[in-house]
């Protein structure tokens, strides 16, 4: 696979690399027991970028990739997140900025993972009633510390990463990108360029549907894509269109659709680095392969008509999942 590297930090990663949500929940029913199996696949691939967050399956998520690494820490670099708090059993959440917040946050995700330092350690969504030179000063204390060795932010504007990189350097920022999510092209994968920032693409492809394999009538009540305005109605009929035709595209290149979707965000620039998530060997293997698929410029230049910012219906995320996401215009 490429490697690319997480900004300034000095640290370089497999590209794509693996995004873990949904070994724990999100995606319907889950089986952890089954999890270590496919993150043992993962890294026998060449992986050794995994991507958690404390609040993935109320700090399983954490616990599970813990038990994977032990023996193994040095085979990965491993981000988490802080700053989405969510209550168990109601499920209600808010976010948490608050320097006190943070760093009892982080000593509970080191013990969760079982490692003395976190690689890379993201704000997953921003209280804007903590000002960024706080929330950041607290952040590189951890650095200072030796709990933390790279920065990150997650969902945030092309000012607020200025502001925080002023502070102390950003490794990364983590956003969502795909053929169908483009709004970072509006000022945020510029201003990463500009700085030096790794942009860090999360559901590369659009929470499975790119991939033209995905029974969305079949979901599980508890998926949560059952909520998602682009997996209803007409939206639904509108995106079920760009799928197949880009479909009909990677049939042309010799690939699976999800490698095209893939391809294309690494050939953006050089610091994109596409985190897919699946539970399954076998798209793990795809997934990987798409490292070395070249588009032509003919081919981008399709999928970017196709594709084009805004043809994809429906919002990102139901009202309430909004919260915390900063515009990504600059």
């Amino acid at each position: 696979m490429q490697r690319r590297s997480l900004g300034r930090s000095g640290l370089t990663v497999s590209a794509p690399g693996l995004g873990c949500m949904g070994f724990s929940e999100f995606y319907g029913p889950t089986d952890e027991a089954a999890a270590p199996a496919a993150l043992e696949a993962a890294l026998a691939l060449g992986y050794d970028f995994l991507d958690t967050a404390d609040m993935y399956g109320h700090g399983r998520n954490e616990a599970l990739i813990g038990r994977v690494l032990r023996g193994r820490r040095d085979q990965v670099v491993l981000a988490t997140k802080f700053g989405i708090v969510r209550e168990e059993g109601s499920g209600a959440r808010r976010i948490d900025n608050s320097p006190a917040y943070l760093t009892a946050a982080c000593e509970a995700s080191l013990r969760r993972l079982g490692v003395e330092t976190i690689d890379l350690y993201y704000c997953h969504r921003r209280d804007p009633s903590v000002p960024v030179a706080e929330m950041v000063g607290a952040m590189a204390r951890l650095v200072e510390a030796g709990k933390v060795r790279a920065l990150g932010l997650s969902e945030v504007s092309p000012e607020t990463l200025r502001a925080a990189d002023a502070v102390h350097p950003i490794a990364a920022v983590q956003t969502e990108y795909s053929l169908w999510s483009r709004e970072p092209e509006a000022g945020l994968i510029q201003a990463c360029g500009e700085l030096g920032v790794a942009l860090v693409a999360y559901s590369p492809l659009g929470r499975g549907f790119l991939t033209g394999a995905l029974d969305v009538e079949a979901l599980a009540p508890d998926d949560f894509r059952r909520g998602n305005p682009r997996f209803q109605g007409e939206a639904l009929a509108c995106n079920r269109a760009l799928a197949a035709a880009l479909g009909d595209l990677a049939r042309e290149r010799g690939a699976t659709p999800g490698q095209v979707a893939l391809a294309w965000l690494m050939a953006r620039a050089p610091h994109v680095i596409p985190i897919p998530g699946t539970r399954r060997p076998e798209r793990l293997a795809e997934n990987a392969a798409a490292s070395d698929l070249a588009l032509t410029p003919a081919d981008i230049a399709a999928l970017d008509a196709l594709f084009a910012p805004g043809a994809a219906a429906g919002a990102r995320y139901a009202e309430g999942g909004m919260a915390g996401i900063e515009s990504a215009a600059g």
